[in-house]
């Protein structure tokens, strides 16, 4: 069960990736305070939670409503996956998320961009949401429904701790550390994205066979 635990935490953190989001949470609050930047890291990582405990405890329903089949929904969702790796890996992870230069200038001038940008699209994005779906689907008691969505607070906090210490780390690790680390995390959720694209093909090849 700590395996499924540490797993599912894994993924979760790689995709939401709070350290992709340190340099959208710097520009977004760099005229706050050192208080202000702390409450709306606060704010962010609990709408984050939010979104996607809603997403895991009701995303089944919402995917039934729409006639959306599991497996249409994990390739769907393995590709997003994969395009934010690739994002990750080429240095486009803001524009991938749709923060260009008219939604950062409109950003700056917000009052509290908790919400938006940071909790959506930032971090729980349809990518981390259609990880929590799928896994909902495939949980086989109970235990294991408790277990995996356990991760979500859990990320959430890791969330606000790295968030809320963006500057610090930002100031030792510089731009081209942030990057080299984004490269990693991007190169596993590639692998993650093809995953499930990949488990969605061999289930559909077995059915024929």
């Amino acid at each position: 069960m700590l395996n499924l635990y540490f797993t599912v935490f894994a993924a979760l953190f790689s995709i939401a990736n709070p350290l992709g989001t340190m340099p959208v949470f710097i520009g977004v609050t760099e005229k706050s305070t050192r208080e202000e930047r702390n409450k709306i890291a606060l704010k962010a990582s609990v709408f984050m939670f939010l979104i996607l405990s809603i997403s895991f405890l009701g995303g089944e329903y919402i995917i039934h409503f729409f006639g959306i089949s599991i497996e249409s929904l994990k390739i769907a969702g393995g590709l997003i996956i994969a395009s934010s790796g690739f994002a990750l890996l080429t240095g486009t992870f803001s524009k991938h998320k749709g923060m260009n230069k008219k939604v950062k200038n409109e950003v700056r001038n917000k009052d509290d961009a908790s919400l938006t940008p940071l909790a959506i699209p930032m971090l729980a994005g349809p990518g981390s949401i259609s990880l929590l779906i799928s896994l909902n689907e495939n949980a086989s008691n109970f235990i294991e429904l408790l277990i995996i969505y356990l991760t979500i607070p859990a990320v959430g906090f890791v969330t606000y701790l790295i968030l809320r210490s963006s500057c610090f780390i930002f100031s030792k690790l510089g731009a081209s550390g942030l990057n080299s680390i984004s490269r990693i995390i991007g190169f596993i959720v590639i692998a993650i994205g093809i995953e499930y694209i990949v488990s969605v093909i061999l289930t559909i090849v077995e059915r024929f066979v």
